[in-house]
């Protein structure tokens, strides 16, 4: 009963899942109306972010992201003091989208701006407008509405009464609560009514994607596999697996004892790694690999790291650790017994193979913390510990495989060498990030890829026996695997040598800078939008008898540029959106006011639409129940959805199969 109950739990969440991936609330803001003096007051506005969300502060400038702003719509008896100042503990970095400094909130925000009373009654209303982003969506600019009244005296201020409700943002259900059909439009909406009519319902029995995480735990745990098995094939390791088990056979009579110790072994190795993900996780917290991901600092203390591990593969220095910690614990696991015993030699098996599994760990260790999950580095370290221990416990039971095994040789270097220069290349992503963060443009996307274009070259030449490093030996033999490797190797230098003229390299573009810091592009294969405005656009599509794809995107919307640049400029995506669809570009954070302000009815509330921006970020949550953006959605021309919705998601053949789906059922 209890595991049909659990699994219906479990049905129900995942059938939930697509709707609460759409509706967003990650900020939550009071007001609060503080008096100071007879004379003088304070508007007070506490907003409470959820983890990884970021609200900006003010005075950001007009290019930037949507900074906090204060803004009356009726003001009698008072005027303001000064401007909407921010008060706690600001973000301040360098914003590679935007190529300008900013600067946000964590956690909380609070925003004050302070009231000269001048005696009598006073009613102030208005709005605080800000704007809320995390490292995959943006939210449309948001307002906190307030109204405050009262009577100020001459030798106090009278507590204000207030009607100053928090933001409200639809939930999960908002096309259901808020009843809004096409007939509800106000009147400045009139005359559009089938366009703007939701479809929500429509949208979901439809079935909605799930944005996923860059990456999943699966990915992760896949990582840390292939780099313990990395680790099973170096010096360090791969001469150890053969002793290790001969001696749990040997050391007892009993060949179920030995296999059992063989088993607790690998099983302490698993304990071992994975205690140490977990310690990570726990030094840092989420909120701290979070910030790693953009840090610039930490980003640069990753690139040396990395290219310190490299030159230790290279041969120019052993990284160990102090030899009396390993003679310690072998030495206590000699005078112990029993489990205690098995795990110390687990133990020191860890400490002696340090110098080549501590740079695969610790690059696992910098690329899952950077991911931003607080259990990614345990799931890698598990992968890890398995792919390590597995020899020791398949060996125990099936000890003739041991006759088998290829003997240690030059192959191990050989294996060490190419990881290095795999870590030399990946330090370079982690210094493109810290040049993006600091705007120094050291490493644009061609010299990026220059030094790619080595890296990868010499690996060539070294796998085909044309450099020797140190510990090299002088066989000047080339096997086949080395061959085919070297082989790979040069053709994806090789592969990357268009980049530089601008070639937009697909397999390299989660690394690579984007493509906007390339100074010489002779690829142009770009995607614009036909019209900026809904029901142009919509008019339009109607006349030509083309379907239409609304693009809900923003000026701060980070994910907007990279789909832009790294789907979009797909030629087979290209030709789709310009050939086949009208393409009607919404910015949801557009400040251009509104001939007049509309007044609209939504979760029960009246709220009003000052811009263009709030125009169609309302058209965004009325019509198709989302706010967050990237938002892509195809619809006919009578404004009813072609299929679902598409959000950021940089898997080029899925955004074709979406493009393709939707002009099938518009045909």
């Amino acid at each position: 009963m209890t595991k049909k109950l659990l699994f219906s739990w479990l049905l129900l969440a995942v059938c939930c899942l697509p709707v609460l991936a759409q509706i967003q609330e990650p900020v939550k803001f009071k007001t609060e109306w503080k008096t100071l003096s007879d004379n003088e007051a304070e508007i007070i506005f506490t907003g409470t972010i959820d983890e990884g969300w970021h609200v900006y502060s003010t005075d950001l400038g007009d290019e930037g992201p949507t900074q906090a702003s204060f803004n009356i719509d009726a003001i009698k008896g008072a005027t303001l003091e000064g401007k909407l100042m921010p008060r706690g503990k600001e973000v301040d970095k360098m914003d590679p989208v935007f190529d300008m400094r900013v600067r946000y909130f964590e956690k909380q925000a609070v925003f004050v701006q302070k009231v000269k009373l001048q005696g009598g009654e006073y009613r102030l209303a208005g709005y605080l407008e800000y704007g809320a982003c995390n490292d995959e969506n943006c939210l449309p600019p948001s307002a906190v509405e307030f109204t405050f009244n009262g009577t100020a005296a001459a030798t106090a201020a009278a507590a204000p009464t207030t009607d100053a409700p928090e933001k409200t943002e639809p939930d999960e259900t908002a096309a259901e609560t808020t009843g809004a059909t096409a007939a509800d439009a106000p009147a400045a909406l009139e005359g559009t009514a089938d366009y703007w009519k939701p479809v929500v319902n429509e949208l979901r029995s439809m079935g909605e994607q799930v944005q996923a995480s860059d990456l999943s735990w699966f990915y992760i745990f896949g990582m840390g596999f292939v780099g313990g098995l990395l680790a099973l094939f170096t010096p360090c390791v791969w001469p150890i697996i053969p002793m290790t088990v001969s001696f749990f056979l040997k050391r007892t009579k009993d060949k179920k004892k030995g296999i059992r110790d063989a088993w607790t072994y690998g099983a302490s190795i698993v304990v071992i790694y994975l205690t140490l993900g977990l310690a990570i996780t726990l030094i840092f917290g989420a909120s701290a690999l979070n910030a790693l991901s953009t840090n610039a600092i930490f980003n640069i203390l990753f690139c040396l790291m990395l290219v310190v591990f490299a030159a230790s593969f290279f041969g120019a220095f052993e990284i160990t650790l102090p030899s009396k910690w390993s003679n310690a614990v072998d030495s206590k696991a000699e005078q112990t017994t029993g489990l205690l015993s098995i795990f110390l030699m687990a133990f020191t098996l860890s400490l002696v193979s340090f110098s080549c599994t501590g740079p695969i760990i610790g690059f696992l260790l910098v690329e899952v913390s950077t991911t931003g999950s607080v259990v990614a580095p345990a799931i890698g370290m598990l992968g890890f510990a398995l792919a390590l221990a597995l020899p020791f416990t398949l060996f125990a039971l099936f000890p003739s495989w041991l006759k088998s095994m290829p003997k240690s040789g030059g192959w191990m270097n050989v294996i060490k060498v190419t990881l290095g220069f795999l870590e030399l290349a990946f330090a370079l992503k982690f210094l493109s990030v810290a040049d993006l963060a600091y705007g120094w443009r050291l490493l644009d996307r061609e010299t990026f890829l220059a030094l790619w274009i080595v890296i990868f070259g010499l690996l060539g030449l070294y796998l085909l026996g044309k450099i020797k490093f140190p510990h090299d030996d002088d066989d000047t033999k080339v096997s086949v695997p080395r061959f085919f490797l070297a082989l790979f190797s040069l053709a994806f230098a090789v592969y990357m040598i268009p980049g530089l003229w601008g070639a937009p390299l697909k397999a390299v573009s989660a690394f690579a800078p984007p493509m906007q810091t390339q100074d010489f592009n002779l690829y142009k294969n770009e995607v614009h939008a036909q019209f900026t405005d809904f029901d142009a656009g919509m008019a339009y599509a109607r006349q030509q008898h083309k379907p239409v794809m609304l693009d809900f995107t923003g000026f701060g919307c980070v994910n907007c540029r990279k789909m832009e640049l790294a789907v979009w400029t797909d030629q087979k995506v290209s030709k789709l959106m310009n050939d086949d669809y009208v393409l009607i570009t919404l910015y949801v954070d557009e400040k251009t006011k509104l001939p007049e302000p509309i007044k609209i009815q939504e979760n029960g509330q009246e709220r009003t639409l000052r811009t263009v921006g709030d125009k169609w970020s309302y058209l965004q949550r009325s019509k198709f129940g989302a706010n967050a953006q990237p938002f892509y959605v195809l619809i006919d021309n009578d404004g009813m959805p072609l299929n679902a919705s598409y959000s950021y998601d940089e898997d080029i053949q899925k955004y074709v199969d979406f493009l393709e789906t939707g002009l099938k059922n518009y045909k």
